[in-house]
């Protein structure tokens, strides 16, 4: 046992990867368990799970308030209030309660005026139909999939499961690894250090690496260097156990043991990898079972189980394989490697475009798609500069609302570059502590445009294809849909032109066609901007409305999926809110923030305080048109609904 274990040849990591996953497959066959929801967190799906109940399970109030008849609100302003009734008008409710017909509507008790009578409140403000209203089965849809086969359990789904009426669910039965340290040298955590002494710490690692991986990890006493001891506890650990990890004894050293005892075992398919560190691995199969050997060294250790442990676990637990990020980087120093190993070297920080990189910016999708289940509306307000920027995220902090901040090209252009755009909007996020959701979107983006706001860091893109042929339309955004979404990025597209002119793009205001909305929503795209007669800018005196007919009927094929309303300066609020219950989720503002900071910053130059003192100071003249932008998000977030719902 003497003779040195020498390397005759090193397999290429994913040639070695492949083949002993292959090997594994023919003999691997997973078990079952039926399990309680309540312990199934981090477990895997066999099977979809459907659910049994729908939650709410009626129409519930979603607010302490009052229930009443949407249409006897009509009209109510500050000016003319409307009074109501009780029992005649309206009946009084609280957060969870049911909402039963002819009631279709909640008003907030915050937003009632008291009257000289208990049973009369005054209201200021008309109520949409299904207002504040939980209906049955928002959240959950009794006979809906609620989760797929092979998913690893999370807690949220726990509550998911339970709500739907699920009390049990079958699960993989979890790979039970055992895992031995050997050699003479190692000694554990806490014991007396001599000369020549090693603390063993891979095999801890490998426990929680296990556990993260989903399997069940037994790690056992230190094996000395004893050829015989190490085959017999293998031997017996193979019998009890799914998996075996062997850490040290499997490189070229005298007392390296592992790679005999288990050719002695059963099959050893490969013995040394292309890779540095980690290239003594050893990958063998005993008894049906997969036993690797992984080296000492804690790099090497670690870089082997990623590379090889990893993948079984995730093929005996039927989960995938976890895929890492890339990212382009600035080394720092000079790399040298051979052309016959994989080399692995740890930075310290990712930079992208000589920025470190982060997560600051969010996705539109999932806020999008919450707002259409919760029948409210996000605002995309359209930033300018520094002060547009900070104010609007200042304003949606405060008013813990998600946004999403548009950039159209002329103004990505004028504001330096999509590259400084990034960095301004992310080095305010983390300097004034903004933790609402925050979406960075590209707003009628050209087809080329949406590729370098995606290499930028936009978390969110839109392509307007509304003035090429169908077919092209179809074709370009199919392409950026996948570039988007494989970046993680949030895609919106447009069908039938928006009037006004956006950067250069003319729209006379047309009504899309229901059936082109379905043909590009079905590229799966995130949220769509369908013309419905809104225009940009403000809005003609013979303005002739929105076509609510027409935003039905786009509903109606496209789904679940988020609508878009653009212009949304001038349209009438009633319009907007009866836009938001026919799933309008996403509402475009600019050219009202504009006149709005244009009105307050003339308005302090006409009063002469730019003269008075250092009224000239770029802070001060900019000040009263930065006020006058959060004002207008803060109501337009108020009208949209979105107040309190990041």
């Amino acid at each position: 046992m003497g003779k040195r274990n020498l390397y005759l040849k090193t397999t290429p990591v994913e040639e070695a990867k492949a083949l002993y996953l292959d090997a594994l497959k023919k003999i691997w066959e997973p078990e079952y368990e039926t399990i309680p929801v309540i312990e199934a967190c981090r477990r895997v799906t066999r099977h979809a799970v459907y659910a049994k109940n729908s939650s709410p399970l009626y129409n519930a109030s979603a607010m302490d308030g009052i229930a009443v008849i949407s249409a006897r609100t009509g009209g109510a302003c500050e000016t003319k209030p409307v009074r109501l009734q009780e029992g005649e008008d309206y009946v009084v409710v609280d957060t969870g309660d049911p909402v039963h017909h002819p009631y279709d509507a909640v008003i907030m008790a915050e937003d009632l005026l008291e009257t000289d009578r208990e049973d009369q409140v005054d209201i200021i403000a008309s109520a949409a139909a299904w207002q504040h209203v939980r209906p049955v089965g928002e959240d959950i849809v009794a006979g809906e999939m609620i989760l797929p086969s092979c998913h690893r359990i999370r807690p949220i789904d726990v509550g998911v499961l339970l709500s739907a009426g699920i009390l049990e669910i079958e699960v993989v039965k979890q790979p039970k690894v055992t895992i031995f340290p050997t050699g003479t040298e190692i000694i554990e955590p806490g014991d007396a250090i001599t000369e020549g002494s090693i603390i063993e710490s891979n095999t801890r690692m490998f426990e929680q690496m296990v556990l993260e991986q989903g399997g069940l990890a037994e790690r056992r006493p230190i094996l000395e260097d004893d050829c015989e001891k190490i085959r017999d506890e293998v031997k017996k650990a193979v019998a009890v156990s799914d998996m075996v990890l062997i850490n040290a004894g499997s490189s070229a050293g005298r007392d390296d043991y592992t790679v005999h005892v288990l050719r002695e075992l059963g099959e050893v398919l490969i013995h040394g990898v292309a890779i540095k560190p980690g290239k003594p691995v050893i990958l063998a199969v005993v008894d049906k079972k997969p036993v690797i050997g992984l080296p000492g060294y804690p790099v090497s250790a670690y870089i082997a189980f990623e590379n090889f442990v990893a993948p079984v676990l995730a093929m005996m637990g039927q989960l995938p394989v976890r895929v890492d990020y890339e990212v382009e980087a600035v080394i720092s120093r000079r790399l040298v490697s051979s052309l016959k190993r994989m080399y692995y070297n740890i930075p310290r920080k990712f930079y992208k475009n000589h920025m470190e990189v982060n997560e600051m910016l969010v996705s539109a999708t999932e806020m999008l798609q919450k707002a259409k289940a919760g029948h409210y509306a996000v605002g995309q307000f359209n930033i300018n500069n520094l002060e547009w920027t900070k104010a609007i995220l200042l304003t949606a902090q405060e008013n813990n609302s998600p946004v999403i901040l548009g950039v159209s090209e002329g103004a990505g252009k004028y504001m330096g570059g999509y590259d400084v755009v990034v960095g301004m909007v992310n080095g305010l996020i983390k300097d004034q502590n903004i933790t609402v959701p925050v979406a960075l979107h590209l707003d009628h983006g050209s087809y080329e445009h949406c590729y370098k706001c995606i290499e930028a860091g936009f978390s969110s893109v839109m392509f307007d294809g509304s003035h090429y042929p169908i077919e092209e339309n179809v074709a370009k955004t199919k392409e950026l849909v996948a570039a988007a979404h494989d970046k993680g990025i949030s895609i919106e597209a447009e069908v039938g032109s928006i009037g006004g002119e956006e950067d250069g793009v003319v729209g006379m205001g047309e009504c899309a066609d229901p059936k082109e909305c379905k043909e590009i929503a079905d590229l799966g795209i995130d949220f769509l901007a369908a013309g419905i007669g809104n225009i940009h800018g403000k809005y003609p005196e013979n303005w002739q409305g929105l076509s609510f007919e027409t935003l039905d009927a786009i509903q109606q094929l496209t789904g679940e999926m988020p609508l878009v309303l653009h212009g949304g300066t001038g349209i009438p609020a009633d319009m907007i809110k009866k836009a938001i219950t026919l799933g309008v989720a996403k509402i475009n503002v600019n050219t009202e923030c504009q006149l709005a900071f244009a009105a307050a910053t003339r308005k302090y130059v006409e009063e002469g305080k730019d003269q008075q003192g250092k009224g000239f100071d770029p802070r001060k003249l900019l000040a009263p048109g930065f006020e006058a932008i959060k004002q207008t998000v803060k109501e337009k977030m108020e009208l949209f609904g979105s107040v309190g719902k990041a």
